[in-house]
């Protein structure tokens, strides 16, 4: 900066507004100071500034697990909207565990980030007390609301009653569900079964609980053992609808088996719409929950945070939109 300022003429804090942006600078001096930036190729040193600044540049993500399409996706999507402010991403992968997402909270890596990004899986509401923290962070998901620390998550419950809807309007009346957790009163599994009853009590189609296919974790494989758990029952279907789509995929990998066609036997449903969604035979119909505005909006509420230097002010929750993409899989059929 010191050579910069000595070519263009200028002081060493003229340089300094011209690189940081500061908007009242005569064009004739920006022009100069930036002919001498370029003679020299001068980069500003973001160590030295983060230093100065008590920063490091960096912000964590911590999910459950990044062999969850969705949450690889969300993870590149967080990357994408950081990087467009010059931050840097650590993630961390919880696995899901307690204790693994407690040290998240507490843990000594904390000092090596500005701020978190965490979408907790185990952790829940009778352990608000534990995202009361000192530091910047934004929580996702549907295990914590009204906690004390900005919240960006999707709306579980409305977007799955569309997508029961969205089967309702083509003729189908028994729709399996598949990736329910029995008992779970919040979280994801919780709140799309209740979007689910909404649907059918607002199409006045009794609720059976046969059609519900249990799974612990959402991926292919539990939503096939589902699939394969309802159809050997001999329960009626014409509809599945996969809480997320890993389990609808895994679904329809078992109706292709069994030489159930699809959409014409039984219409598919998944939930994410993750990019293996577009790919599927045929095409998965998926919900599109707004994971880019998820990601873009937790990275802003995180920024407005840390430039905030510790201020503390009430918390915000932000609901992003969601959207169906119908493809293949729910087609209408010929009369």
């Amino acid at each position: 900066m010191h050579d910069v300022a000595a070519l263009a003429g200028v002081s060493i804090k003229t340089v300094s507004n011209v690189v940081n942006g500061y908007q009242f600078i005569r064009p004739a001096t920006r022009a100069k100071v930036e002919v001498a930036i370029g003679e020299l190729g001068y980069r500003v040193n973001i160590t030295a500034r983060n230093l100065r600044q008590g920063r490091t540049g960096m912000i964590g993500l911590a999910v459950p697990e990044l062999s969850l399409p969705y949450f690889a996706e969300l993870a590149d999507s967080v990357i994408s909207a950081a990087d467009a402010v010059g931050l840097t991403v650590l993630i961390e992968q919880t696995g899901a565990v307690r204790q693994r997402e407690l040290e998240v909270l507490s843990g000594q890596r904390r000092h090596l980030t500005d701020g978190l990004i965490f979408s907790p899986l185990d952790l829940g509401e009778q352990d608000k007390s534990s995202f009361d923290v000192d530091f910047p962070m934004v929580l996702l998901g549907e295990r914590i609301f009204g906690g004390p620390a900005d919240h960006v998550t999707m709306n579980n419950v409305d977007a799955s009653r569309a997508a029961t809807e969205h089967l309702i309007d083509l003729g189908r009346r028994r729709i399996a569900l598949i990736g329910t957790h029995p008992g779970e009163t919040m979280g994801s599994a919780a709140l799309r079964e209740r979007g689910y009853r909404q649907a059918l009590e607002g199409a006045a189609i009794e609720f059976d609980p046969a059609l519900l296919g249990d799974a612990g974790l959402w991926h292919r494989s539990t939503g096939a053992e589902a699939m394969t758990r309802l159809l050997d029952s001999g329960v009626e279907l014409d509809a599945v609808f996969g809480l997320n789509d890993a389990m609808a995929l895994g679904a329809m990998h078992v109706l292709h088996d069994r030489r159930i066609d699809v959409p014409g036997q039984v219409a598919v449903i998944g939930f994410d719409d993750i990019d293996e969604a577009s790919y599927s035979s045929p095409p998965l119909t998926s919900v599109v929950p707004g994971r880019e505005e998820i990601a873009q909006m937790a990275v802003k509420l995180l920024v407005d945070q840390i430039a905030a230097g510790g201020a503390r002010r009430p918390p915000i929750e932000i609901v992003a939109q969601y959207t169906i993409a119908v493809r293949g899989s729910t087609a209408p059929q010929p009369r």
